[in-house]
This record gives C-alpha cells, structure tokens and sequence, in this order.
C-alpha cells in the first residue's frame, strides 16, 4: 500500500492526502512530490482539526456559548501553530451550518441555530486558523458544508432538504458569505440535495452565488465520496456523469470519489468537460 501511494505520488494522481500521519513520514512525502514528481507540486496535507489539534479546546458550540470572539480566533490561531509542525495545512473547519433540529448528530461542531452567531464565530476562526498574513503558522480554512446541510429532514444525516431561495439567502448563506469576505480560501459542499438538487452538482450556488455574486477565488472540495453520493441521490446514473455535474458546477477537488481522475480525461474528449473548466479547477 506504501508502494502504491508513492507510486501514485511520483505519477501526479494525487494531490492532497487527509493526514494521519507522523511529521517524518509526512516529510518524506513531501519530498517525494517536490523531488520525484514530473511537476514537483508539494502535497496538500488535511485534517478535520476542528477544535484543537494537541491542545483540545471545547467543541465549537461550547465555544459559541462564549460568545467571546477574542477568544475564539485565539484558540484557532493556536491550532493552526501546532497542526503547521506536524504539516498539516488545511483544516476542515469551521462548520457554519444553522442547525435547528437536535435529531442531528453534528450540532457539536457548530455554533447552533442562530444566523448571525453562526457568522461571527465562522470569521473568527477563519482569521485564526490562517492568521493576519499568510506564512509558516497559517493553516487554510475550509467552510463548510455549502449549503443548508444542518437542515437534513428529520435529522438524518445525508437526507434531502426543501429549502426556499428566500429562506436560503435569509438564514443559511449569510455564515458562508461573511466567512467568504474574511479571506477563507477553501469551501466544502455539502452532502444534501436541496429542491432536488445535491449541492456538490449545484451550479447555481457554486459558480453564481459562491463565485459571480461573492467573488469567491478559492477552491472547492467535495465532501467526503459527496460526488458519488449523487448516485444514491438519484441525480446522476453512475460516477462518470457524477464527476461530469460536479466539475460543470464548479466542484474544484474530488475527495475520495475518484471521478475525477478516473474519468475526466474520457470526459474532456467527448467534449463534456471543457479544459478551461479543468484548468480552473
């Protein structure tokens, strides 16, 4: 397996690996991509660092319930320093989805039900992760899960959601935007489909809202094997159409579908995917 993870490395079919790993071995492969690979792109190594990484400070509601935002970006800032010395340099974090049912298992790593709060502690930990200026102790931000993810119907995770365009831009965009104009670089779909369509397939909120009206210059990463999940949604008949809609919609990183790498070359030659789309993703 070790094998094939550096072989994989050396060939450019990976681009960042979601870190369980010690701060040698992760240096050792980091060198085998700057020195080995044809392009010598460094790695992108992640974490869900959510509310500390050594240092474990309260789930993300506790520290809504503060409501201290001082407090808050420090711990983030602090985190950011010691995730940086096991190289670790993007954090799935924060999580500003408004959760208003208590059915739903993940109302821990946000800060509840109110819109406002939701944003205000969304930026702050945005600034603290990736710091006043970027350098060595910053970590990139991923917000996530875009959008209305915590409004799963009956709290099951996964499910689909109803949401108005009203209620959307009202209540569960306003924490995305705010952490936007912050400077967060990166951005995670979410899992649900809403009025029918998954978020990860949506090009609406990805390119029209998130990028044309925002002004977003990040990138975006599916959530988890999210691009396949349009399967099981109904919305796309097998992987290749999913990689197909999730990279038409602005879907710039696949995590852990492999749709992307094992179809969009198919895809660009049946003239389904331009390489303006791929180049920038």
């Amino acid at each position: 397996e070790k094998r094939d993870l550096e072989r994989a490395i050396r060939n450019g079919e990976i681009g960042s690996l979601i870190a369980g790993y010690s701060p040698q071995e992760s240096h050792r492969i980091q060198r085998i991509a700057v020195e080995e690979s044809r392009l010598g792109i460094p790695m992108l190594f992640a974490r869900d660092v959510i509310h500390g990484y050594r240092t474990i400070y309260p789930i993300p509601l506790g520290q809504a319930a503060t409501f201290d935002l001082a407090l808050v970006e420090e711990a983030a800032r602090l985190t950011a320093q010691e995730s940086m010395q096991a190289g670790i340099r993007w954090t799935f974090s924060p999580m500003v989805d408004i959760s208003r049912d208590p059915r739903w298992g993940r109302i821990a790593e946000g800060s509840g039900e109110d819109t406002y709060l939701d944003a205000v502690m969304g930026v702050a930990m945005v600034k603290g992760y990736q710091g006043e200026a970027i350098d060595q102790t910053s970590m990139a931000a991923c917000v996530k899960h875009f959008v209305a993810y915590g409004a799963a119907e009956g709290g099951r995770d996964y499910n689909s959601t109803g949401i108005t365009e009203r209620t959307l831009r009202n209540v569960y965009l306003p924490p995305f935007e705010a952490c936007v104009k912050a400077g967060a670089m990166t951005l995670m779909t979410s899992f649900n489909d809403n009025d029918g369509i998954p978020s990860t397939g949506n090009g609406f909120l990805v390119n029209d809202v998130l990028r044309g009206e925002w002004g977003f210059d990040g990138f975006v990463v599916s959530d988890w094997a999210s691009i396949y999940e349009m399967v099981n949604h109904g919305f796309a008949e097998d992987n290749k159409r999913a990689g197909e809609l999730a990279i038409n919609a602005g879907v710039d990183m696949d995590m852990m579908s492999y749709a992307y790498i094992s179809h969009l070359e198919e895809l660009i030659g049946e003239g389904k995917v331009s390489m303006e789309t791929v180049d920038n993703a």
